[in-house]
């Protein structure tokens, strides 16, 4: 999965150091980030590659994390050459891009990125955000609000009937491929009580939940928990065409999915179809 970079180490301890000239600087314009793209994959901008145009870009740097020795940046409101070899490509190249390490570090600068963009005013006063400068942490000096990440936890759901499993496709998203049945968790609810909630939008009662595996996934603010489940009852789906273009059940050698290394939706996908769960 896109996270799985050994032997590359990441680590997101905050540690607020000022970047130099050999630090990557990432840098978004609504679901764009700017790179370099190679024959042999990406690239992202150094410090040294963007002062030139940025003279203050060091000082206003945001310390995200670090990859083996290597240390990311964030960095707004920047000027960008004009002929630079530097481009905005859209974030959902970084579910294909290589190196896998410097793809895994964009889509998470990006979710980092939006938590800060949202986050300059207080949402209880209005005041604005400072950085904090021990934790990764926002603070409003005028009423004392404290505002960390935030994750939103979600299921991928492996619905199973023998030697079927349920997958769909979502309606109106510009990812038109097969995946399985997915949802956030309500307030309230416990993970397995959202696996069943889900699986009832089409209909379906399940029995057997089963943990597998979680996954970060920044492209949604998401830590993704992936469940097996046997079905409970009869198979006719109901489906919800607001939600869902299509939901059909497959045989294990029938499913017209190929493995990638992007999601645990896929993984859980190929780990039914070879006959390992």
């Amino acid at each position: 999965m896109i996270q799985d970079i050994q032997p590359h180490q990441f680590d997101n301890q905050y540690r607020p150091c000022p970047p130099d000239a050999q630090s990557y600087a990432l840098y978004y314009e609504g679901q764009s980030a700017l790179l370099k793209k190679r024959k042999d994959g990406i690239e992202f901008p150094r410090f040294r590659d963007l002062e030139r145009l940025n003279e203050e870009i060091y000082e206003e740097a945001v310390y995200l994390f670090t990859i083996d020795e290597e240390r990311f940046y964030l960095v707004q409101n920047i000027s960008r050459e004009r002929l630079s070899e530097f481009t905005m490509e859209n974030k959902e190249s970084f579910r294909y891009a290589e190196p896998q390490y410097l793809a895994f570090a964009g889509i998470t600068g990006y979710q980092l990125n939006n938590w800060y963009r949202n986050r300059k005013f207080c949402g209880r006063c209005g005041h604005k955000m400072r950085h904090d400068e021990k934790e990764r942490m926002m603070r409003c000096d005028h009423c004392g609000n404290m505002e960390f990440p935030k994750i939103c936890p979600a299921v991928i759901i492996g619905v199973t009937d023998g030697d079927k499993i349920l997958m769909s496709k979502y309606a109106g998203r510009a990812y038109k491929k097969y995946a399985l049945l997915a949802g956030f968790t309500e307030i309230g609810e416990t993970i397995e009580e959202t696996v069943q909630r889900e699986v009832m939008e089409v209909g379906l009662k399940v029995k057997n939940i089963r943990y597998y595996k979680s996954q970060p996934w920044s492209f949604s603010d998401t830590i993704l928990m992936g469940f097996y489940c046997d079905l409970d009852g009869e198979e006719e789906i109901t489906l919800d065409r607001e939600e869902l273009a299509l939901a059909e059940w497959f045989r294990r050698d029938e499913i017209p999915v190929e493995p990638s290394r992007d999601s645990l939706t896929n993984e859980m996908i190929i780990k039914f179809k070879n006959g390992e769960v």
